[in-house]
């Protein structure tokens, strides 16, 4: 027995690497070595070690589904209760939400807390093995199979006989009140929340509720005025004055959403629109250099692009192109020239659009090759393609990102083509490789959790003579400027920041040229020519993705990961640590801000006297962009998320879906839907406007979309 503690200890001191035992055992606690973290804890790591937000060991060998290393921290009394500090979930919670039956039975068992909720949880969701473990234990309350058994829905009998073994009584059946069709007909409607839509309807004098993403869920009466789904997840209730409907709360598990009744929004017929498309000929082509056009503006006033298309019926498709392999940078155009960027690998990559919450990564193991296209901007005829570099992807990248993510950059004679990790790569219009640099392996990942890779997403930006990139990532963040003649770096500053996906913007102020870049620590303004700090701001959301805007004067910095979703209107030229205290909504730098609202995805978009954001779920909300009024907020409709940031362009501002098309609004202070357009593909890019076109980047196509005849 000594033996082998003095071969732990002798593996420990030569095998752990940074002389920190608490950093050293959530490393090996995070890879699996249970000899490593028997190691570690016999020389005296803490086994109640946490990370920076709270993550304790047996919290993260919980969620990796390491079953050995959960047994080796329960035996050294690892506390099965603690909760992290920022989405305070415990051990048992992660166990729950990967499905690790085994480990979520050793912790009910070791004394986790939360063993009753998860029981039903599991009941309801069907999941015979987790019911069977947490059984199992034996540690529940006395009403636990009694409540489980009540949430099990009909079609999971073999649940329900497991909770009966067990010793579940079935409930009493409750007499379901006789109600009038008459009086239910009174609840039938449209209702919305900030983010939500519910569609009641009434079928064979029972209730319905639709989702706008879902099928329509039967509703069992409880009483006149609330309503169950099967399982009891779901409660409905509604509030009414003198025979009116108020409004209905629905609550699911502990959360309560008021919904209040709303005309349905009611969608133009795909491929037309209630207004007459008056197209004119453009006097004056315009270029769209990079993310979003010139400075990440998204305006393409002077353009004329369509208002409506028909894939399928070929109608103002000018051409469509299929671009190989999986990427989501954006298209970008100089002159007659289009250039996009792919990353192509061995097989089908794998791809899910869609509302998901999912962290997990994909790890691809097969050689990619990634390339930049040149494209006709008139023919869509592929004028060169050039393979950047190929190999192994040095990071793993999230279900719904792809290994070229950032859009490339041109200023006429030079094309920058970012592909993270693999490098920065700068091309001349006939497709001369100039040169390459290696910017090292750029980890985006996680904030909470670094072994969960999502891909690097910022984009270069051109400024005068200098390429400009921006690399938050988990170690070792840093901004830095290149010479676009031939690569060699000017400055580089190192930030002290964890992953961001935003792209740098180059505002010209009144006083002076900035760069601002956002991230989660601060977002902060630069001399673009020297690197050095002008100005920063506090308080943002962990996960940022938006990048800065310029508009009326201001510019404009959001993020919207939960619980902070700030949007900031910072006037240029200021200095110094410009953060708003607690409490305050503007200061002389900050000429206003909120704290609620700030899109998580899409970058917002300063059109006229107005700013636009749009939500993940496609709820535009449009503010006074002097002072911060909210004029409306509501919803674009159409299935799945929205990533892509919207574009304008005469009046029109095009808001793209994941899996729904282009919806196109009128801009202005009044929400008018005028055209919805389909794509037939999923699309994740933000389009770019030139010359009576629209160019749209979809999973497999890009797009040339403008009127056969231009008027």
């Amino acid at each position: 027995m000594l033996a082998i503690s003095a071969n732990l200890l002798l593996l420990a001191a030569f095998l752990a690497p940074s002389g920190d035992l608490s950093a050293d055992l959530l490393a090996a606690v995070n890879k699996g070595d249970a000899a490593m973290v028997k190691a570690l804890l016999a020389m005296g790591a803490d086994v109640n070690a946490k990370n920076s937000y709270g993550v304790t060991a047996l919290s993260f060998a919980a969620d990796k589904g390491h079953v050995t290393v959960v047994k080796i921290l329960l035996e050294h009394k690892a506390d099965v209760n603690t909760k992290d500090s920022f989405y305070k979930s415990s051990p048992l919670d992660r166990a729950i939400v990967r499905k690790h039956v085994e480990i979520v039975k050793a912790l009910v068992a070791a004394g986790a807390e939360g063993a009753d909720s998860a029981l039903t949880n599991a009941a309801a969701q069907g999941q015979t093995q987790m019911v069977q473990a947490i059984l199992e234990t034996g540690k529940l309350k006395e009403d636990a199979l009694t409540k489980a058994l009540a949430a099990t829905p009909a079609r999971h009998n073999a649940v329900a006989q497991l909770l009966k073994k067990a010793g579940a009584e079935p409930p009493t059946p409750k007499p379901k009140p006789a109600l009038d069709p008459q009086f239910l007909a009174a609840y039938t409607g449209t209702y919305r929340s900030d983010n939500q839509e519910i569609k009641i309807t009434v079928k064979d004098a029972a209730l319905s509720a639709q989702f706008a993403t879902g099928s329509a869920i039967p509703l069992q009466a409880i009483d006149k005025f609330s309503f169950q789904t099967e399982n009891g997840v779901v409660t409905i209730t509604f509030r009414r004055e003198n025979d009116k409907v108020i409004d209905l709360t629905l609550k699911l598990n502990k959360t309560e959403t008021v919904f209040r009744p709303g005309a349905p929004l009611r969608e133009p017929t795909p491929g037309t629109a209630d207004v007459e498309d008056n197209g004119r000929g453009v006097k004056s082509p315009m270029n769209w250099p990079s993310f979003r056009g010139s400075h990440a503006s998204g305006i393409g006033d002077g353009q004329f692009p369509p208002l409506t298309w028909d894939v399928e019926k070929n109608r103002n498709i000018r051409w469509k192109v299929a671009i190989p392999g999986l990427g989501h940078s954006c298209p970008i155009v100089w002159e007659d020239k289009i250039y996009v960027t792919t990353a192509t690998g061995d097989g089908k990559a794998e791809f899910r659009p869609g509302l998901y919450g999912d962290v997990d990564s994909v790890k691809e193991t097969a050689e990619h090759a990634w390339s930049l296209y040149c494209i006709d901007k008139n023919s869509g005829k592929t004028l060169w393609q050039r393979t950047a570099c190929k190999g192994v992807p040095k990071i793993k990248r999230h279900p719904k990102a792809s290994h070229a993510n950032p859009t490339p950059a041109t200023d006429g004679a030079h094309i920058v083509a970012s592909f993270g990790s693999e490098g920065l790569f700068c091309y001349d219009p006939s497709g001369k490789l100039l040169w390459e640099k290696n910017l090292g392996v750029l980890d985006s990942g996680w904030f909470f959790d670094a072994d969960y890779q999502w891909g690097f997403g910022s984009s270069p930006i051109i400024y005068l003579n200098l390429v400009i990139v921006q690399c938050d990532v988990g170690k070792d963040s840093f901004l830095a400027a290149y010479q676009i003649n031939d690569g060699k770096e000017v400055w580089r500053k190192s930030r002290d920041e964890i992953p961001s996906w935003g792209t740098p913007t180059i505002v010209e102020g009144p006083k002076r040229i900035e760069l601002v870049t956002n991230a989660s620590r601060f977002a902060r303004g630069y001399d673009p020519l020297t690197g050095e700090e002008l100005w920063r701001l506090g308080r943002h959301a962990e996960i940022t993705v938006p990048t800065p805007i310029f508009g009326a004067g201001l510019i404009f910095i959001t993020s919207g990961y939960r619980p902070v979703q700030p949007i900031y209107a910072v006037r240029p030229g200021m200095a110094g640590d410009i953060s708003l205290k607690e409490g305050e909504t503007a200061n002389d730098a900050v000429a206003w801000g909120t704290d609620k609202g700030g899109p998580y995805m899409p970058t917002p978009i300063v059109y006229g006297d107005y700013l636009y954001t749009c939500s993940n779920t496609g709820i535009v909300t449009c503010y006074e962009v002097k002072t911060g009024k909210q004029i409306y907020k509501e919803r674009l409709g159409g299935k799945g998320g929205y990533t892509a940031s919207p574009v304008a362009a005469d009046g029109k501002i095009y808001f793209t879906s994941e899996e729904s098309g282009i919806r196109v609004v009128q801009a202005g202070p009044k929400f008018q839907l005028l055209a919805v357009n389909l794509l037939g593909d999923p699309c994740m890019a933000t389009p770019a406007i030139s010359d009576g076109m629209i160019f749209v980047r979809t999973q497999h196509f890009l797009f040339g979309i403008g009127r056969q005849t231009v008027r």
